[in-house]
């Protein structure tokens, strides 16, 4: 349950050995010696949150940190670079977790993360329920859902852990579904490592505890139903595009093309309800449904606010 606040702990480490890296280089450039790392520090210090600039003056700067200046000082700070040369090239830091974690148990450090403002990734393997544990329910747990702790199906619809970190209006957040779409989901993933700040990813994951009817096997597929159906929605949340006077939010899900309620009932969580309480799960099921598509028109009105 404490995988953000450790993820926290390795980003802020790296950040501040990165951050020495450049007070060093500005106490080497100081000295205005008559030394080429002149123009490879400075280029390192400009592009140091860019893994490919960061990269490539990193390339110039280790084979030069062992010559000898003729300064005992500026040899000195060399030393103390290459001790950390590990740390040149940008690194990308990511907090991997399930919904039970993110969503519930551990919510209150993905908060506190996600507020730092710190350049820090967060993926969420959504299962909507708690896999590891045993398959008790979770808040992303959606409506009708059966699990432990919610064996007549869960009654209250799911949590939108992606809205609630988008009203801070400076974290990247996207949904993803890799069987849907794989190249939303790429991209999603290479924006959110590409933005300087806090990023949450958050991937639909087909579980054992679902129960899907035609095996595991054909779980990509499944992700491609669940968007298909508009059980699961694919969007984008940029603040960088806020910055430039455009809308952050992109939704990249379409109109739903195929039957929600086929979907649901092709998974045992649903169906078992079916069986054990009928009424109680047509109402539900009904419930599901309204509460689907109330979520879908909200991300419709947020992409065309602008």
């Amino acid at each position: 349950e404490d995988n953000a606040e450790f993820g926290l702990g390795m980003a802020i480490a790296v950040r501040q050995t990165r951050d020495k890296i450049k007070l060093l280089m500005e106490e080497f450039l100081a000295l205005n010696l008559d030394s080429e790392l002149n123009e490879y520090f400075n280029q390192w210090i400009n592009g140091m949150k860019d893994e490919k600039e960061s990269k490539a003056a990193a390339g110039m700067i280790i084979p030069r940190l062992g010559e000898d200046t003729g300064n005992e000082e500026a040899n000195k700070i060399l030393k103390d670079i290459k001790d950390r040369k590990d740390y040149l090239i940008k690194k990308s830091v990511w907090i991997f977790g399930g919904d039970g974690w993110s969503y519930d148990i551990g919510f209150g450090g993905v908060d506190h993360v996600l507020a730092s403002g710190e350049d820090i990734n967060i993926l969420v393997f959504d299962t909507e329920v708690y896999s590891n544990t045993g398959g008790q329910s979770s808040k992303a747990t959606p409506t009708a859902a059966v699990a432990k702790f919610a064996a007549s199906g869960k009654e209250i619809r799911k949590k939108d852990l992606g809205m609630m970190m988008a009203t801070y209006g400076y974290v990247y957040v996207a949904q993803v579904a890799m069987g849907a779409n794989m190249n939303q989901t790429i991209k999603a993933i290479n924006e959110a490592e590409s933005y300087d700040g806090p990023s949450l990813v958050i991937a639909y994951a087909p579980c054992i505890n679902h129960g899907i009817r035609t095996g595991m096997g054909t779980s990509v597929r499944q992700e491609e139903r669940a968007v298909k159906a508009g059980y699961w929605h694919l969007y984008r949340f940029d603040p960088r595009l806020a910055k430039e006077g455009k809308n952050p939010f992109t939704l990249d899900s379409k109109e739903p093309t195929e039957s929600f309620r086929d979907f649901i009932t092709s998974e045992v969580r649903y169906t078992s309800l079916q069986k054990k309480f009928p009424e109680l799960a047509e109402e539900l099921f009904e419930a599901a449904e309204k509460n689907s598509k109330i979520r879908y028109e909200g991300y419709k009105r947020m992409a065309e606010q602008y």
